[in-house]
């Protein structure tokens, strides 16, 4: 997006480029080792993603829900600070309100599309 050293972003400038209306990615930083985004489900949604070639950082901003992690399963809501290593199996199932999660992907993640 840029050949900056460094930018700046407001995330209440970000997010509110989201549409709320279904699942959504909206990538706002990719630069060679680093990937960032917001990402959006809607109450009831399904996420429907599939494992990851890269790690990634998942911070719930909003909403809650639970977490599958390979077999494992745990509440996740606003605060929450989740890792996930490449290739883990993991979706966000019961989701009881609207949630979004800032994102981030490790290197290797250039022109990746999708939470």
């Amino acid at each position: 997006m840029s050949d900056n050293t460094w930018q700046v972003f407001d995330l209440d400038d970000v997010t509110a480029k989201l549409k709320g209306e279904a699942v959504e990615y909206l990538e706002f930083l990719n630069v060679p080792a680093l990937n960032c985004g917001i990402y959006f489900l809607p109450a009831g949604s399904n996420d429907m993603q599939a494992p990851h070639d890269e790690d990634e950082v998942y911070v719930v901003l909003k909403g809650k829900a639970r977490m599958r992690l390979d077999e494992a399963e745990r509440k996740v809501g606003p605060g929450s600070l989740l890792y996930v290593g490449a290739a883990t199996e993991h979706s966000f199932f019961e989701i009881e309100e609207d949630m979004t999660l800032l994102v981030f992907f490790a290197a290797g993640a250039a022109g990746h599309k999708g939470g």
